[in-house]
């Protein structure tokens, strides 16, 4: 299967290097999949887009200071490493970058200091495994030594001091992501407000945003493509609030990607145990979508507009269709709309 439909022409100057100055006014293309019409909106219109009793789900994950910067204690040569996880071994699996060839057992010094890393072994994706010195819990440490990990596109991922907070969703709670679940990015807490009082309640799932999120596919036939693993997880109560909002014929609302992830795996997952209702689950997923599928529990999505050649696209253009994704994304860019992490969105029903 080709996968023509992954790639489009983005002037550089639609990359967005900050957010909207405030989060619900950035812009919203609302995309209707009924009549295949475009109408141009801002996020903080969402309460008289949405209807009442439909449920917003949000992914509630917390991005980490993933990123670390130091020096090689072999050839004081600058080093950048991004933490992707602890190990049970208390080990940290980390992608690496700097000048020359990293070697099993060379030491880290990472900024300010005293921590060190010695490098342990490298793993069959390329990532290391390296031992911290000191003997704290990894959050703990990277609340210390690290840097919020903006992507490559925004300031060649150098982040200021502003994206602490603006590199996070208001509603973040569980630590664990790479990268932020964007599209939640525009909620302010009186949207939030705004919309439950219009009969637009709220639930909450996590999806540790891995860095695969990131990964282009560089398959011609993107079937190929090998699929990255994230932690994630539906709670009881997210499960009641969706079968209370189908009793009151309301409609699902994901918001992000990354939310649509965690309500299709679970989803998949309940068939796969021939359970006929959507249940609780938690575990990792490497759940692909790509056109065609059948969306089993997300009726709406609000999404930002994504890279090409990614497997975010490809889930968008399953959501959609094809042809009425390659019209917005056309019609997005003549009307000059701010593209990827920090840009504006667009809302499908």
């Amino acid at each position: 299967m080709s996968a023509v439909f992954l790639d489009y022409d983005l002037p550089a100057e639609l990359i967005a290097q900050e957010p909207a100055a405030e989060r619900d006014r950035a812009r919203l293309l609302v995309v209707n999949r009924a009549d295949a019409s475009l109408a141009h909106r801002v996020i903080a219109d969402l309460p008289e887009l949405l209807q009442p009793g439909d449920l917003l789900i949000l992914n509630d994950t917390r991005v980490l200071p993933a990123r670390l910067l130091g020096k090689r204690l072999r050839t004081g040569g600058k080093w950048e490493g991004l933490f992707l996880r602890a190990l049970p071994d208390a080990s940290w699996e980390m992608l690496c970058q700097t000048r020359g060839r990293l070697t099993e057992g060379e030491r880290i010094l990472v900024a300010p200091g005293p921590l060190e890393l010695e490098l342990v072994r490298r793993t069959s994706e390329g990532h290391w495994l390296a031992q911290p010195s000191v003997p704290h819990a990894a959050f703990e440490l990277l609340q210390t030594y690290g840097q919020v990990p903006l992507p490559p596109y925004i300031r060649q991922g150098r982040a200021g001091e502003a994206d602490q907070e603006r590199y996070q969703t208001v509603y973040a709670a569980r630590p664990g992501a790479v990268a932020a679940p964007t599209a939640g990015l525009h909620f302010t807490p009186r949207l939030l407000e705004q919309l439950a009082e219009h009969g637009i309640p709220t639930a909450r799932v996590t999806l540790h945003v891995g860095v695969g999120t990131f990964q282009p596919i560089q398959v011609e036939d993107f079937r190929q493509h090998q699929m990255h693993h994230e932690w994630g997880e539906l709670p009881a109560a997210t499960v009641a609030a969706i079968a209370a909002c189908r009793l009151r014929k309301g409609r699902v609302i994901a918001v992000g990607t990354t939310t649509v992830r965690v309500l299709e795996t679970a989803a998949q997952a309940s068939r796969e145990r021939k359970r006929p209702e959507l249940a609780a689950w938690s575990g990792e997923t490497d759940l692909f979508i790509y056109p065609p599928y059948s969306f089993k529990v997300v009726d709406a999505l609000l999404t930002n507009f994504h890279l090409p050649r990614s497997t975010l696209l490809l889930l968008v253009g399953a959501f959609a269709g094809v042809d009425l994704i390659r019209e917005a994304y056309r019609t997005a860019i003549a009307e000059q709309y701010r593209f990827y992490s920090y840009g504006d969105a667009m809302l499908i029903v």
